[in-house]
C-alpha cells in the first residue's frame, strides 16, 4: 500500500482557543504575551490583529504604537502542547496513527484511509469541516511524503491534495522555507536569488550539501520522497485493528450490532492468515459528542470463531448509549495468542479441556457471570495439603506434576486448618468425639493416622498426623493432631477438609 500523509496546520492554536472560552474576543483584535528579558514579546495574534499589522514576536510596546486599543492576555505556560496532544486523541477518528509536529502542527499516516470517505477530496472535507465547527481555523495538506504535505498546507496555493508520485512538480513553485528549514539558510538562499524550489531541485546534490549542508539536503530529499521520515503516534497503533467509520450517525443498537459484526469478520479473517488467534477484544464507540464508549471481552483460549466472540459481546452492546450518533467504531485485539489449526484424526475423538465447545462455554459462563464464576486447579509440588494445589491461569496450563492418588483426599479442603476439641485415647489412636461450631460428632470409623511432614528446608511447625473419619449420621472428616503426643503438652486438633 502506497504511503499517503496528511498534516493539519493550526495557524492560530492558542488564539482559536482563547476565542472558544471567551466569545467576546471573536470581535476585537487581541495577542497573547510572555516576557522575555524584561519585556513583553506576542506569542500569537489572532486574525483581527494580523490585519492590523501585528505579528507574532513584536514586542507590546510596538504593538500599541500601531494599535492602542490591543487587548493583550497572557500566554498559558504549555497550552500549545496540551491542546495539540487533546486534538491529536480526538482524531484518531481519521486514522490510527496521529503525531505531535510542534508547536501547531498534526501529521496523519492516512495510508489507506480515505477510501472510507469516498477519496482524499472528501476525507480533507470532512476533518476540515469537523476541526472548523470545533473553532478552529486550519490548513490541511495531502502528499506522499510528510515535507510535502507540510508544504503544501502553508504554502500551498490551490489544491490541498497532491496527487500521488506527484509531489515533485508540486513543490517547484513553493518557497525554500516550505522545506521546513531554518529561517537563516532561507535568507541566505533569497540573498542567492533561489526564491522557489524549481531553482534548487535540479542543481547538484554535491554542491548543495557544500554550500548549504546535509540537514538542507536531508528536508529536501524528504519533502521529494527520496529518504524516508518517521513519525511517533500521540497513541501507540494496536498491530491487531479494525476501524468502521460511519457516514452518518449511528443511533441505533441493530446499526452498533452490524457494524460489530462487519468488524470481528475482517478482524479474525486476518487472525486467521497468521494463525492467531484472541484472547482479550476491546470495541470502542466514538460519539459524535466526542464521548468514547467501551466495552471489552475475553476467552479462556484463543479464538477466531466470529460467531462465539459476537455471543460475548451481545450481552454488552445494550449497555452502549449512541446519545446524538456513533461516528467511529474501532476493533482491538488487546491480547491474542498463536492458534494454529489441529490436525484431527477419524478414530480419535478430542475432549476433555482440549474441546473448543468447553472453552466457549466457559466463556459465555464468564461473560455472564464474572471472571471468577468458575476455577481450575493444578497439583503443586508441596508437602501440605492446603499448599499442594494452586489455582491455573487458563484452560491450556500444563500440569507439572502428578495428582496423589495412593492416599484419600476429601473432595474439600479448608484454606486454612479449623481448631476443634477432641477426645481421643492415646497415644496414638484416632478421636473417639469432637466438636465443631458448636456441634459434637461421634466418631464410628476411622482410619489413620498418615504422617505428613513439611518439606525438609522448612522448619516452622509440627508435622501433623491425619485420620479419615466418619460419624453417626454419616458424614466423613478429615482430621489431624499436629505434632507427637506428649502427656506434658497440649497439642491441637484440627479439621482439615470434608468428604463427599
Amino acid at each position: 500500500m502506497k504511503k499517503r500523509f496528511v498534516t493539519i496546520w493550526f495557524h492560530h492554536l492558542e488564539t482559536d482557543w482563547f476565542m472558544l472560552r471567551q466569545p467576546a474576543l471573536q470581535q476585537i483584535p487581541f495577542v497573547l504575551t510572555a516576557k522575555d528579558h524584561g519585556r513583553l514579546v506576542i506569542t500569537a495574534a489572532n486574525d483581527l490583529a494580523e490585519l492590523q499589522g501585528i505579528k507574532k514576536n513584536m514586542v507590546v510596546a510596538d504593538a500599541r504604537m500601531i494599535l492602542p486599543s490591543l487587548n493583550v492576555l497572557d500566554q498559558l505556560p504549555d497550552l500549545n502542547n496540551k491542546l495539540l496532544n487533546k486534538l491529536g486523541e480526538w482524531c484518531i477518528r481519521f486514522s490510527p496513527c496521529v503525531a505531535i509536529d510542534a508547536p501547531d502542527t498534526l501529521i496523519f499516516d492516512a495510508s489507506g484511509c480515505s477510501h472510507l470517505w469516498g477519496g482524499d477530496i472528501d476525507y480533507l472535507a470532512t476533518i476540515i469541516k469537523r476541526l472548523n465547527g470545533r473553532g478552529y481555523q486550519i490548513r490541511v495538506g495531502m502528499a506522499d511524503t510528510i515535507g510535502a504535505a507540510w508544504a503544501i498546507a502553508r504554502y500551498g496555493k490551490s489544491l490541498p491534495v497532491v496527487e500521488p508520485d506527484m509531489q515533485s512538480s508540486a513543490l517547484l513553485s513553493l518557497p525554500p522555507a516550505s522545506l521546513r528549514i531554518d529561517q537563516d539558510l532561507v535568507e541566505r538562499l533569497y540573498k542567492l536569488g533561489l526564491y522557489q524550489i524549481k531553482d534548487i531541485i535540479n542543481m547538484p546534490r554535491s554542491a548543495l550539501r557544500r554550500r548549504f549542508g546535509q540537514e538542507f539536503l536531508q528536508q529536501l530529499n524528504k519533502a521529494l520522497g527520496n529518504e524516508a521520515e518517521f513519525i511517533q503516534p500521540v497513541m501507540p497503533t494496536v498491530p491487531y485493528q479494525e476501524r468502521l467509520p460511519c457516514l452518518e450517525p449511528i443511533v441505533t443498537l441493530t446499526g452498533i450490532e452490524i457494524a460489530l459484526q462487519r468488524l470481528l469478520t475482517g478482524l479474525c479473517q486476518r487472525l486467521e492468515q497468521e494463525q492467531k488467534g484472541i484472547r482479550t477484544l476491546r470495541l470502542q464507540c466514538h460519539r459524535v459528542d466526542d464521548k468514547v464508549i467501551t466495552v471489552a471481552i475475553g476467552t479462556n483460549r484463543a479464538s477466531r470463531n466470529v460467531q462465539h466472540l459476537f455471543k460475548l459481546f451481545e450481552n454488552k452492546l445494550p449497555t452502549i448509549e449512541p446519545a446524538l450518533g456513533i461516528e467511529l467504531f474501532v476493533l482491538e485485539a488487546v491480547k491474542v495468542e498463536d492458534l494454529a489449526p489441529v490436525q484431527e484424526k477419524l478414530w480419535e475423538k478430542r475432549g476433555g479441556l482440549e474441546d473448543s465447545c468447553l472453552a466457549e462455554l466457559l466463556d459465555r459462563f464468564t461473560d455472564r457471570f464474572g471472571t471468577n464464576c468458575f476455577h481450575r486447579y493444578l497439583p503443586d509440588e508441596h508437602y501440605w495439603p492446603e499448599r499442594s494445589i494452586r489455582s491455573s491461569q487458563s484452560l491450556v496450563e500444563n500440569i507439572t506434576t502428578d495428582w496423589r492418588t495412593d492416599q484419600p483426599r476429601p473432595l474439600h479442603i479448608l484454606p486454612n486448618p479449623q481448631p476443634i476439641e477432641v477426645t481421643a485415647p492415646i497415644p496414638d489412636y484416632p478421636p473417639m468425639l469432637f466438636r465443631y461450631k458448636g456441634q459434637l460428632h461421634k466418631i464410628v470409623k476411622a482410619d489413620g493416622p498418615e504422617r505428613i511432614e513439611q518439606e525438609w528446608w522448612i522448619t516452622e511447625g509440627q508435622h501433623r498426623d491425619y485420620y479419615c473419619v466418619e460419624d453417626e449420621s454419616g458424614q466423613r472428616f478429615w482430621l489431624f493432631r499436629a505434632g507427637h503426643y506428649d502427656a506434658t503438652k497440649t497439642y491441637g486438633w484440627f479439621l482439615h477438609g470434608f468428604f463427599a
